[in-house]
């Protein structure tokens, strides 16, 4: 096998791992978007009465929200902030 042919081999699989990088990262974001949610509009409970999915609902958004909330109070209680 000569030189050029195993540099053009070289550059292919370059092309071929670089648009797969490309791929990859673009489907994060947008994967971790629809993932979350999904999450809180509780859609593994598809089949499930109403009651659970609201309640799983009203529970995740609640959760989130206290999460929040003892995100602020923690940097507030580091920083010294009244």
């Amino acid at each position: 096998m000569g030189e050029k042919e195993r540099d053009e081999e070289r550059r292919a699989e370059s092309r071929r791992i670089l648009k797969r990088v490309e791929r990859d990262s673009d489907t994060l974001f947008l994967g971790a978007a629809s993932t979350a949610r999904d999450h809180f509009s509780a859609r593994e409970a598809e089949d499930a009465d109403w009651t659970e999915r609201w309640g799983r609902r009203i529970g995740r958004v609640l959760g989130l929200g206290f999460a929040v909330f003892l995100i602020i109070w923690l940097w507030r209680f580091l920083t010294g902030t009244p």
